[in-house]
């Protein structure tokens, strides 16, 4: 028998668009679904200025087809230059709803990240004064740091000084893979919550490791244990409004990703609804659904919830093209390993 699931329209608290080609071809995958999507800023050049980003918002909606609403929600990627007026006018202006923190090397396109961050201070007060949301790319990069224990460092070592300095700064944890993320959101009950992505919600190491290395389940922050993952599925489902969705879908050309050295991300925008039905019904949690994907992130944001709303079907097996054209290249979209039967939809 068909079961219907009707949600308010989800956001993208955590988005990857690129640029160009690929640009034209992503956006689509996601306005299909989502009304509005948090614009990372990670391009070559990054987008460090508010003139960077209205030029970037106009390319993003001149991609869109006519057929489609969709609002990209503009962020300023901070650097160590970075100016406190102009973030303060972009955020004035209603362009920009963020700054991401990149520290430098952590992940594609973060060369122009922050090294010292007492540099970046007054960029956190003034963002704290006038109450605009720092997004974090939580791991340190140090070499002598373990990979996996990169998370649990940063909390203590960056995140942690960073908030008690400036404890009015509104913080996003973004994409946390840990149980020590989790917890520390649920340990600090103002100004901070954290987003968490569709493959850290169902797979671990073991999924991208045993048998053979899976390049498309390589990702920044890397898959961590299974019980990592468990918490975070905790989490996800607990209806605590600290935790919504951020698919940090990321798209790189199929070539990229099948290289000896492989780029990080995971292009979840054609199914990642499905995938969280799927695994929320599951976790007996498709009551909570709708907060982590429609209510939580713009009630942490100051915006207000969409009105429209989509309708998801479960019955047979639903599948996704498995490439998606850009340009010369194709993008392959990530395949969760499991059938999905719930369908978004037209």
């Amino acid at each position: 028998m068909t079961q219907i699931l009707t949600l308010r329209r989800p956001d993208d608290w955590h988005l990857h668009l690129r640029d160009g080609a690929m640009l034209q071809a992503v956006l689509p995958e996601t306005a299909r679904h989502f009304a509005r999507a948090i614009i990372m800023p990670n391009l070559v050049p990054p987008v460090v200025t508010s003139a960077d980003a209205a030029a970037y918002r106009e390319r993003i909606l001149a991609a869109l087809p006519a057929d489609m609403q969709f609002e990209p929600l503009m962020t300023l990627y901070l650097t160590e230059d970075t100016d406190p007026d102009d973030v303060a006018e972009a955020a004035a202006s209603g362009l920009v709803k963020a700054v991401k923190l990149y520290p430098a090397g952590a992940t594609t396109n973060s060369a122009s990240g922050v090294q010292d961050f007492d540099k970046v201070r007054p960029v956190f007060e003034k963002m704290a004064e006038i109450g605009l949301s720092l997004c974090v790319h939580g791991e340190v990069t140090d070499r002598d740091i373990d990979i996996f224990d990169r998370e649990a460092v940063f909390i203590d070592r960056v995140l942690d000084p960073i908030r008690r300095a400036t404890p009015d700064l509104r913080v996003v944890m973004e994409h946390i893979t840990t149980k020590d993320g989790a917890d520390y959101v649920r340990a600090n009950d103002t100004n901070i919550g954290a987003t968490i992505t569709v493959q850290h919600l169902i797979l671990d190491r073991n999924d991208m490791l045993v048998g053979g290395m899976r390049p498309h389940y390589y990702c920044l922050p890397i898959l961590k244990r299974r019980e990592h993952r468990e918490a975070l599925m905790t989490a996800a489902t607990s209806g605590d409004p600290r935790f919504f969705l951020g698919t940090d879908s990321a798209p790189h050309p199929t070539h990229a990703k099948e290289s000896e050295c492989c780029s990080a991300g995971c292009f979840t925008a054609p199914n990642a609804l499905s995938i969280l039905a799927e695994t929320f019904e599951a976790a007996g949690a498709l009551d909570k659904l709708e907060g982590f994907t429609s209510l939580h992130g713009p009630a942490f944001y100051g915006l207000p919830v969409n009105e429209d709303t989509i309708t998801l079907t479960k019955g047979d097996p639903v599948s996704y093209p498995a490439t998606l054209q850009a340009g010369d290249h194709t993008v392959t979209t990530f395949d969760p390993g499991f059938p999905l039967h719930w369908r978004v939809q037209a």
